[in-house]
């Protein structure tokens, strides 16, 4: 049917085309124009049609795989729409590699322009702060990064359905280079996450190990090497994705929400230290710091007051010093951590305490009033 129509289409053309097209009968144009209505509401259109041309061929190296090159193939399929169907080519063979539209991770060669993105040779040492001043980041880039530095915006806007030059993909450029391309990047060119620090405990799940785990055994009878970078790829598109997504549509929405809560936090309490939400579950934190220092709050917010998700009771939770930090920049009075219900609100002098976490980061009370008492309460001690 596709060829059927394909050929159709050209004939048809060519008709209309000729100046002699009027001595043909009208019944056989009629029946022409009949199929041809019939064959563009198949499957196979005429957009379809004049899409067709060469695919795309992405080449990165054959052998041992690592997250960067599979993360960098897997984002450029979602860059442009005759990227979708790429084909991936695994080789080191130079020849291989020059027939390909972009090569990722191999060749030695950095140039935009040709679409050569490798991070190996002696003279790279790129990273999103040496090709673009306004970004912060200066860990070393890898073929990952640089396919995102390059690529990212339109890669978000794809994704998600927004305009390219749009603020939020802006925010969620920076925030997907930041909290997850940026690892990727540091693991493959081996900078530590602890400098000179040797760190309590090492991570061994994160998505650099599992891809790497994907990689054939060094003693396995008849390895698949292929077999595991496309398991590999599948892997990381879906994270990669599922993370865009949750920034996208869940992180995102939740920015405008803690702006209004900063902006109203006088009328929860006059030392404007307390916000309320009057939602829990909002991804809060990080926007918290962000837009503290975007708004020039003064005083820093020591506590945020919210609903817990059975809707029984509220919960007060202390703003930690950083976005990842365990330490407060202010605790629960130590009276109060580990006690329960009763003992704790005889302890604290407010009913309805429900707990303190031990390590005081965290309380909950019946009511929304008493959940700020025992804030206050911290804020103010007797």
């Amino acid at each position: 049917m596709n060829l059927a129509f394909a050929v159709l289409f050209i004939i048809f053309t060519s008709i209309l085309l000729c100046e002699r097209y009027i001595c043909f009968d009208e019944r056989l144009i009629l029946l022409m124009f009949s199929h041809l209505r019939k064959f563009s509401r198949s499957s196979f259109c005429l957009q379809t049609l004049l899409k067709m041309g060469p695919k795309v061929k992405i080449g990165t190296h054959n052998g041992t795989f690592h997250c960067d090159e599979v993360l960098a193939c897997s984002m450029l399929k979602h860059a442009k729409p005759e990227y979708k169907n790429a084909e991936i080519v695994r080789s080191r063979n130079m020849d291989v590699l020059n027939d390909c539209d972009i090569v990722v991770d191999v060749g030695a060669v950095y140039e935009p322009s040709s679409h050569r993105y490798d991070h190996h040779q002696r003279s790279f040492n790129h990273t999103m702060n040496s090709l673009n001043q306004d970004y912060p980041w200066t860990i070393k880039l890898s073929s990952a990064g640089l396919v995102y530095f390059h690529f990212g915006h339109e890669i978000i806007s794809n994704i998600l359905n927004l305009p390219v030059d749009s603020e939020e993909v802006k925010v969620l450029y920076n925030k997907v280079y930041e909290n997850f391309v940026q690892e990727i990047d540091a693991i493959d060119n081996g900078v530590d996450p602890c400098d000179g620090i040797e760190p309590k405990y090492k991570l061994h799940t994160h998505l650099s190990a599992r891809v790497k785990h994907l990689n054939p055994a060094w003693n396995e009878s008849n390895p698949d090497e292929t077999k595991g970078f496309k398991k590999a790829c599948e892997l990381v598109e879906q994270e990669f994705l599922d993370r865009i997504n949750f920034y996208g549509k869940i992180w995102l929405p939740a920015r405008e929400i803690v702006k209004s809560c900063i902006e109203n936090r006088f009328s929860i309490h006059p030392s404007g230290e307390i916000i309320e939400f009057t939602n829990g579950g909002c991804p809060w934190k990080e926007h918290l710091f962000e837009l503290e220092e975007s708004l020039k709050v003064e005083k820093p917010i020591k506590f945020a007051l919210y609903p817990d998700i059975t809707g029984s009771q509220w919960r007060v939770q202390c703003v930690s010093k950083s976005p990842f930090s365990f330490e407060n920049r202010l605790s629960l009075q130590k009276e109060w951590c580990g006690l329960r219900e009763e003992e704790l609100s005889k302890q604290s002098g407010i009913e309805g305490c429900v707990f303190v976490h031990i390590s005081g980061f965290t309380g909950g009370n019946k009511t929304k009033e008493g959940a700020l008492q025992m804030a206050v309460k911290t804020l103010n001690p007797e």
